[in-house]
């Protein structure tokens, strides 16, 4: 399986998050990929490449055109007022408040923002660019007739939505490769979300549409972040009604009640007929996680790698969350393994 990595993502570094009532180190920091990169090689799962350039084209075919103006050119606007530090936002438009967006700076974060979980920084928007082109250039891989690849995105994507940042989220990766393989000829893209926290974003993105299927198998939102997304009665909107599924668990879940999760999602992703999967690839449920509740342990990754190759798709893997650094990489990488070694298998036999 060939990997494609930037070293961007170095660039993106937040100092603090607002955890808890409390401003704190980031749990998303660089260590996470590098410890994903690491075990990549060890393993010697197949040859890493750097991205493409696809350019914002298929960026902005996702995200507003304004909201990634805003992105691009945050930066540089906070620092031309004298700001040095990282860029949270101050407040948000609640309920019944008119959602305009202001020409402030301060008030541009909190409208394109849902969260204070999406610091930016000096070097932001290039490793944010490059994540996106990670899986831009992953997908053509794929496009062009390779079974599997994995793109080892750092910033993640999956909240982030059509024109809004969070939980660590600025562009949806995920959702940026979906798209481009429907623009380059599929009929048809299915997303697996087995991050521990509901992709919202994703969700978001493609709500209202036929030709995406999303599943989602999550920690309950009404006891879980994100919250506000990710129950079970969300099953989409007009011509999307029925190809949202979500599978909310509770705290404590393991293997044995996870499983049960993946394989009805499965089953849903094999009857629609996709062109190609698409697996948003937290690890976050791993048992040792901490700013999660799930039960999952190492060996695991391997089972969830071997039923996911049982659908006999071409998959792209797309790096999302998982924060118990020292782990991250065995659990990643546990699932892409099992995947090629099934994958083979399979292979050999017929």
């Amino acid at each position: 399986m060939q990997t494609f990595y930037s070293d961007d993502h170095r660039l993106h570094h937040a100092n603090a998050e607002l955890n808890n009532g409390q401003l704190m180190p980031c749990f998303e920091m660089p260590s996470r990929a590098d410890m994903v990169l690491e075990q990549v090689k060890r393993t010697g799962l197949g040859p890493i490449s750097e991205p493409q350039d696809f350019g914002l084209g298929p960026i902005k075919r996702v995200h507003s055109q304004d909201f990634v103006d805003f992105i691009q050119s945050a930066w540089p606007r906070w620092s031309a007022i004298g700001r040095s530090h990282d860029m949270l936002p101050l407040a948000w438009p609640p309920r019944r408040m008119p959602s305009r967006c202001p020409e402030d700076i301060d008030g541009q974060l909190g409208y394109y923002s849902f969260d204070v979980g999406a610091p930016l920084t000096a070097g932001s928007w290039q490793a944010i660019y490059s994540s996106a082109q990670v899986a831009l250039s992953a997908q053509a891989h794929l496009c062009a007739g390779a079974h599997s690849a994995f793109a080892l995105c750092r910033p993640p994507g999956h909240h982030a939505g059509i024109d809004y940042m969070g939980g660590y989220c600025y562009l949806n990766n995920a959702a940026i490769a979906a798209q481009a393989m429907l623009d380059q000829g599929a009929s048809k893209v299915a997303i697996l979300d087995v991050d521990f926290h509901h992709g919202n974003g994703t969700q978001d993105i493609f709500y209202q549409r036929p030709d995406v299927l999303f599943t989602s198998i999550h920690g309950d939102p009404r006891n879980e972040y994100p919250c506000f997304a990710g129950y079970a009665d969300e099953r989409g909107e007009g011509t999307g009604l029925g190809y949202n599924h979500n599978y909310p668990l509770p705290a404590g879940s393991d293997w044995t009640v996870w499983s049960q999760a993946l394989r009805d999602a499965l089953r849903q992703i094999a009857g629609f007929g996709a062109d190609y999967l698409i697996v948003s690839l937290g690890v976050d449920t791993y048992l040792a996680d901490p700013i999660s509740s799930f039960k999952l342990d190492s060996p695991d990754y391997l089972k969830m790698g071997e039923l996911i190759a049982g659908l006999g798709l071409p998959t792209l893997f797309v790096m999302e969350g998982g924060y118990a650094v020292e782990e991250i990489g065995i659990n990643a990488v546990n699932v892409l393994t099992a995947f090629d070694a099934t994958v083979s298998t399979q292979g050999a036999a017929q």
